[in-house]
């Protein structure tokens, strides 16, 4: 077997030849600019009245072999013969989605051109599907018509399934595909088994037993970002998200603490340091997040500090600094946000930490109180501005939990500026019960998938009347 292997990669060696190149745009635009298209394109469900959408999570994939592939000239024809083992076809289906290369100074243009050739796949697939199920006189029924590879001429390939594991198997199939089809080509041509052969691949029970299809976990198919996630709130909050289904990323100031966190999750969260105060660094953390899943569909605006200070005495400064990192950078981190969102067109969920400051100020805690009631606000405008586009905004009135914010020394200032004990300081509320981490975590999950809830406060707290809400 290795010498028949050897002998044809000898071959190949000497007898292949280029494959002839299309001419593609000047300017072509960047994958965090047109992933979020592309996977808004390929959801595979959307119920408007309940408001779900069944997305696909991404995998990117590009290479100087993958780009001589994406940018061949022939490219409609020799990436429409078929997957070069039968088998594969249960991953990534026969064909793959092909579309134009994306000039990045007319998205909209190529927004709509994408949107046609996912209509003109769908339309393939069913005729493909009524044709030979009606040879094969079986009453099967039809998987689902989206593609799970995407050719982009000038960028590469994305990987799509539900889960980022499933669309890194689509990606690693389809550079597999890539290899062989470019070897074939440069030679003479690649030759599949027939259609009706890989119909019946297809839909042969137990290759699709291979895919171990169960009931999915309620935020499956969804991509969260937690910022603040290194620690607290945040940690609990990224890994109560990626234990119902999600894919997380954990965003920091202390990258190690990020890592930390993305590691206690699974393989797949990823870990990124990013100061929220810069609005740069926002971006560009956004726009790691979308080239590693495709997009974003949860925000947790979690990363704050407090400052302490009497109000009328407490030095400008200090009042500044809280409003960098405990408004603005809400502001930051929402507006990255919905500018992904939009671009998927499959809604969203921004959920902000605002603190039980933001409605019952403490003594001597304006400097924190104060850009935490704004951000109450802030959180009502988004859901008043972008409920139209699916985009839901909703807060957690959390109080008194340990964590990088109250910290031990935070927790003995607030006890003895109440005159209370530390202990009765963190249980007192209404149960008389410390509250923890992992329970604001619950509460921001319910909010992800409440799919019906816009500009509500969901608090956690143990029970404090001054700090309630309707």
């Amino acid at each position: 077997m290795i010498a028949f292997v050897t002998m044809a990669e000898d071959y190949l060696a000497k007898h292949r030849k280029p494959l002839k190149q299309a001419e593609l745009p000047k300017h072509i635009a960047r994958v965090a600019d047109i992933a979020p298209i592309l996977r808004g394109s390929v959801a595979l469900e959307r119920n408007e009245q309940a408001g779900t959408v069944k997305r696909q999570i991404l995998c990117f994939r590009t290479n100087p072999e993958i780009l001589n592939y994406v940018n061949g000239a022939e490219l409609s024809r020799y990436s429409q013969i078929g997957v070069v083992t039968p088998d594969h076809t249960i991953r990534t289906k026969n064909t793959p989605l092909v579309v134009p290369a994306p000039d990045a100074h007319k998205l909209d243009e190529w927004k709509k051109a994408v949107e046609a050739a996912v209509a003109k796949y769908v339309a393939d697939y069913h005729a493909y599907f009524a044709r030979h199920n009606a040879a094969m006189n079986s009453k099967k029924k039809e998987l689902d018509p989206l593609p799970r590879v995407i050719l982009v001429p000038g960028v590469g390939l994305f990987g799509c399934g539900a889960s980022a594991k499933d669309a890194a198997i689509a990606a690693d199939i389809a550079e597999n595909t890539v290899e062989v089809i470019t070897n074939a080509e440069g030679v003479t041509s690649y030759q599949p088994i027939s259609e009706a052969d890989m119909f019946e691949v297809e839909y042969w029970s137990l290759e699709q037993a291979k895919l171990g299809k169960g009931a999915e976990k309620v935020l499956a198919r969804q991509v969260c970002v937690v910022t603040g996630g290194g620690s607290g709130i945040g940690a609990a909050t990224a890994k109560a998200m990626a234990a119902e289904g999600a894919e997380v990323a954990v965003l920091d100031r202390d990258h190690d603490a990020a890592l930390k966190a993305a590691k206690a999750i699974h393989k797949n969260a990823l870990a990124i340091a990013c100061d929220v105060t810069d609005p740069a660094a926002v971006k560009a953390a956004f726009d790691k997040v979308v080239e590693a899943f495709g997009g974003v569909d949860i925000v947790v605006s979690n990363a704050g500090a407090a400052w302490q200070g009497r109000i009328g005495e407490v030095d400008g400064e200090v009042l500044r600094k809280s409003f960098e990192l405990n408004f603005f950078a809400h502001q930051s981190v929402a507006q990255a946000a919905i500018h992904v969102m939009k671009a998927q067109g499959t809604g969203g969920c921004l959920l902000f930490n605002t603190s039980k400051q933001a409605v019952n100020p403490g003594k001597d805690f304006g400097p924190y109180g104060l850009p935490k009631a704004a951000t109450l606000f802030l959180m009502k405008q988004y859901a008043l501005d972008y409920g139209k586009d699916g985009i839901r905004s909703n807060a957690v009135n959390a109080d008194r939990i340990r964590s990088g914010l109250l910290t031990d020394e935070m927790v003995a200032q607030r006890a003895k500026a109440r005159g209370l004990s530390e202990k009765d300081y963190m249980g007192g509320n209404l149960l008389g019960r410390e509250v923890y981490a992992s329970e604001v975590a619950e509460a921001f999950v319910y909010l992800a998938h409440a799919e019906k809830t816009t500009a509500g406060v969901i608090t956690v707290d143990g029970g404090n009347i001054e700090a309630s809400l309707r």
